[in-house]
């Protein structure tokens, strides 16, 4: 009885691991044409809740030592994202870092549709030659799968994944200006995880 109690333990935590992180993929644009590096996004990319120049895309800029230029629109949603990504594609990007879907998810969006635009966005950027840095959003208790949404479309497109731009964030108050959107700290731990994801590729 205890061998079999310790295997399906070891069956069940394998699982988890198993679904927890996503699998090995071939990156598409891994060696992108293009000029600029632009951060794509809602508030979390503007930088709501941060002081000035504390962004995370103004403190990727200073980790990296190269311009980054932030396209971050507070209140936008895969829709309205899609509605100005022409100017975008106008910048001649080299790599685009992608923040989208938190307003989808809090005006229940269904994750289908959420998604779909989603993987419009990544196939117009991809199509024009630069790589994609896709970061996932994964909320505790209301996420409704969008988590694992995100792995598994960075893995249809061959988008390089941030599995989750809240670790280490998320829920902890000294790191949180409201109950959405970091403060100056919160976004230097998010600089980190998109550099992170972004330096082999520089």
């Amino acid at each position: 009885m205890k061998t079999i109690i310790i295997t399906s333990t070891v069956i069940l935590v394998s699982l988890a691991v198993l679904f927890s992180f996503p699998s090995s993929y071939k990156i598409k644009n891994a060696d992108p044409i293009g000029e600029t590096i632009v951060c794509f996004g809602d508030s979390l990319t503007y930088g709501t809740g941060a002081t000035k120049g504390m962004d995370y895309p103004s403190q990727l800029s200073r980790l990296i030592d190269i311009e980054v230029i932030n396209s971050g629109v507070p209140g936008d949603t895969t829709e309205k994202a899609l509605n100005r990504i022409d100017k975008i594609i106008n910048m001649n990007p080299r790599i685009v870092l992608i923040t989208i879907g938190g307003n989808d998810l809090k005006n229940g969006v269904k994750k289908e549709i959420a998604f779909k635009n989603i993987e419009q966005l990544i196939h117009i950027i991809q199509k024009n030659g630069a790589l994609v840095i896709l970061g996932g959003i994964d909320v505790p208790f209301w996420g409704r799968g969008f988590g694992r949404g995100y792995i598994e479309l960075a893995e249809k497109t061959g988008s390089v994944l941030v599995q989750n731009i809240f670790k280490d964030i998320f829920g902890k108050p000294r790191l949180m200006s409201d109950s959405i959107h970091p403060n100056n700290q919160g976004y230097t731990i998010m600089a980190k995880h998109f550099y992170k994801a972004l330096k082999p590729y520089l």
